[in-house]
């Protein structure tokens, strides 16, 4: 059964570290107010709309006949750092810690392998360091890294395969070797299936922001975590960076209620105190009266989900207050937004540009599309009705 939020107010904050401990006053939030975000419940704002990059440049569906989905290793330094070639604002990735206290960055919860014709699958986090970086390509030359499967989630084992590998990496790494100006968007992952106690969460929670306070530096940092008890537990431990909700708004079930609807996740962030709440955008376009209601609740609002990679849905989310999204595409959203955001062009300029629009693919990557309010609402009451499969 799921902690009980409640016993969020035992836990002592790292803000307010006892003299006598050392080993945590060194990283002290207060170290990096000074040109980072602001602190309090309703700090986090969005300059603009944001694009996030998913794992980085794109999570990895090695099934997939779309090309892109399998051109770089996801949740890696080359993909972080291809995703910020293009106009992105953060990169998303998933931070676990291993056995022995180092916070790295991988999303599967069990890592396989296979060795002399039998596959083996072991828990990321009963792994030390040094195993799990002894898997996929290595750094050093000359050495060979364990074989790296993946498994689907029909069940099928397969080769973890993409156009350009990439080692494994730590969290302290991607800070040094991502380019400065991407933000991080730090997911706080966690087993769905298994049960965690207080103490457990916060001995992880501790070591991941040992890692962040000491290497981000003025870089933009957002956390987020499906789980609801390590999210509450966050924003108690710091108060720097902005903690938002994951929730698949009701679009699959769990046994703890308050990941099942976006009624559920404004309760928590708001008594929690957390910034905002990042949804699976079908649960935003099946219910789109909840947009209203989380603003109302001055709680910010990011989606992610495949619909996010047509650029299409990401331009009616601009239209509904939606603050940014995550992606996969990167370059094909990155492009989007940027015409969506362009100025508008008057007189001879906007005539042209309206001549060279009328060549160009009709896809919101060239020409974004006008609503008029009685238009957007009858897609508003449309798309619910679109995407209940």
């Amino acid at each position: 059964m799921a902690l009980k939020a409640v016993h969020v107010s035992d836990v002592p904050s790292l803000d307010h570290v006892p003299e006598n401990a050392a080993s945590l006053s060194l990283y002290s939030p207060s170290r990096f107010l000074k040109g980072g975000l602001e602190t309090g419940r309703s700090a986090f704002k969005a300059p603009k709309f944001l694009v996030i990059g998913h794992r980085g440049n794109g999570m990895n569906l090695l099934q997939s006949s779309d090309g892109r989905m399998k051109a770089i290793k996801e949740n890696s330094i080359l993909s972080f750092n291809a995703a910020s070639n293009y106009p992105i604002d953060y990169v998303e990735f998933d931070v676990q810690v291993t056995g022995d206290g180092f916070p790295i960055i991988f999303h599967d919860n069990f890592i396989l392998s296979e060795q002399n014709g039998m596959i083996y699958e072991r828990r990321v986090t009963d792994l030390s360091l040094s195993e799990f970086l002894g898997y996929g390509p290595q750094r050093e030359d000359g050495k060979v890294g364990r074989s790296l499967l993946r498994k689907t989630k029909d069940g099928r084992i397969v080769s973890w395969s993409v156009e350009t590998d990439d080692s494994l990496c730590t969290l302290e790494e991607a800070f040094h070797k991502v380019n400065p100006r991407s933000g991080f968007n730090v997911e706080l992952k966690f087993d769905d299936h298994v049960v965690y106690q207080e103490d457990q969460l916060v001995q992880v929670l501790q070591a991941i922001l040992r890692v962040v306070f000491e290497h981000a530096r003025d870089r933009p940092i957002i956390f987020s975590s499906f789980q609801p008890d390590a999210a509450l537990l966050i924003r108690k431990l710091q108060s720097t960076y902005p903690v938002f909700f994951l929730t698949n708004a009701g679009t699959e079930i769990y046994y703890d209620v308050r990941r099942n609807s976006l009624e559920e996740a404004v309760k928590l962030c708001s008594e929690g105190g957390l910034q905002g709440i990042v949804s699976e955008v079908k649960g935003i376009f099946r219910n789109p009266g909840a947009v209203n209601k989380i603003k109302d609740s001055k709680l910010s609002l990011l989606t992610y989900g495949k619909l996010n990679n047509v650029p299409e849905a990401v331009y009616l989310q601009y239209l509904m207050g939606i603050e940014g999204v995550i992606v996969d595409v990167v370059e094909k959203i990155t492009e989007a937004v940027s015409n969506l955001m362009r100025p508008s062009k008057e007189g001879a300029e906007e005539e042209e540009a309206a001549v060279v629009e009328e060549h160009n693919d009709q896809s919101l990557q060239h020409a974004k599309p006008e609503f008029s309010q009685k238009e957007l609402s009858f897609l508003l009451k449309l798309i619910p009705e679109l995407i209940q499969q």
